[in-house]
C-alpha cells in the first residue's frame, strides 16, 4: 500500500537487522524461550538455565498478563519483572516481556531488553506510539483477527515514532477450527518477508495451544523462512498458573532447539 512508507521494502534485498545480546534478528534463527508467566524466582531461574543450555538466545516471561477471564492469574507485575531480569542475568540471557498498559511502559523498559506488544493490543494505538518512543526493540504480535494490511499499518505506527528496531510475530488467527487454540498462519511469514524489511518470528505456543504441536509447527515455521521462534517452556507445565497445555518441558525444548537449528541449516542451503 502506498502509505506504508516505512514498513515496506525499498528494494528486493532491503532487510533490517536487530542485535540483542549475542543474537541478531534477521541473520540468526533466534530462540526466545521461557514460561508463560513468571511465578517465582526458583521457577524462573530453573527455566532460564535450562533454556540457555539448550541454545536459547533470549529469556521470555510474562509479568503483566492480559487474560480472558478477570479471575485468571494476571501476573506478578513489578515483582515479576524483577524476577525475570534477575533470572536472565543468572543465565546470561537478555529478556523479553509484554507491556499491556501505556502507563507501565517506563517501568517495563527498566527491566526488559525487548518490549512485546501482545495480540490483544495490536491496535492499541497510544501503546504503539509509546512503543515507538521507548528506546527498546519491540516485538509486535499480530492480532487473531487482523489482516496482513491491518497488521502492517500497526507496525507503521511504531516506526513512525522513530523506533526502527521492530520485530513482527505471527501467533495464530481465529478461524472456525476448535481443536487448536488458533490457526497458525504460516503463509504470512513469506508474505511479510516479501513485502517488508523487518524480521519475522513465529509463536507456535499460542498459535496451536497444544504442546505436542509446538515442535512440528516450529519446524514448519523455519521452512517458511521465520527468523526466530517464541516458545513457552515451564519446569512443570502441569502446575503452571497459565497456559499449561501449551508449555514445553525443558527436555522437550532441548529437542526442539536441536532440530530447528538443523532445519535452518538445511533450508538455507536449498
Amino acid at each position: 500500500m502506498d502509505d506504508l512508507n516505512l514498513v515496506m521494502k525499498k528494494s528486493g534485498n532491503d532487510r533490517t537487522y536487530i542485535n540483542v545480546g549475542d543474537a541478531c534478528f534477521g541473520r540468526d534463527l533466534v530462540l526466545m524461550a521461557g514460561p508463560c508467566s513468571i511465578e517465582s524466582y526458583q521457577q524462573a531461574e530453573t527455566v532460564a538455565l535450562a533454556v540457555r543450555r539448550a541454545g536459547a538466545h533470549i529469556l521470555r516471561g510474562g509479568a503483566f498478563k492480559p487474560r480472558t477471564s478477570p479471575y485468571s492469574f494476571q501476573g506478578l507485575g513489578q515483582e515479576g519483572l524483577e524476577i525475570l531480569k534477575a533470572a536472565g542475568k543468572t543465565a546470561g540471557l537478555p529478556v523479553i516481556t509484554e507491556v499491556v498498559d501505556v502507563r507501565d511502559m517506563e517501568l517495563v523498559c527498566r527491566y526488559a531488553d525487548i518490549i512485546q506488544i501482545g495480540a490483544r493490543n495490536m491496535q492499541n494505538f497510544p501503546l504503539l506510539k509509546e512503543a515507538g518512543r521507548c528506546g527498546r526493540p519491540v516485538l509486535l504480535k499480530r492480532s487473531m483477527y487482523a489482516t496482513l494490511w491491518e497488521y502492517l499499518n500497526c507496525a507503521e505506527y511504531i516506526l513512525l515514532e522513530g523506533n526502527k528496531e521492530l520485530i513482527l510475530c505471527e501467533r495464530g488467527i481465529r478461524t472456525f477450527e476448535t481443536y487448536t487454540r488458533n490457526t497458525l498462519d504460516l503463509s504470512i511469514v513469506p508474505a511479510l518477508k516479501e513485502l517488508t524489511h523487518l524480521p519475522v518470528v513465529v509463536d507456535p505456543s499460542h498459535g496451536t495451544g497444544r504442546a505436542s504441536l509446538v515442535e512440528p509447527m516450529s519446524l514448519a515455521a523455519v521452512a517458511a523462512g521465520a527468523d526466530g521462534l517464541l516458545i513457552e517452556v515451564h519446569n512443570d507445565p502441569s502446575s503452571a498458573l497459565s497456559d499449561r497445555s501449551q508449555q514445553l518441558t525443558s527436555d522437550e525444548f532441548a529437542s526442539l532447539s536441536a532440530k530447528v537449528q538443523k532445519a535452518r541449516i538445511f533450508f538455507s542451503s536449498i
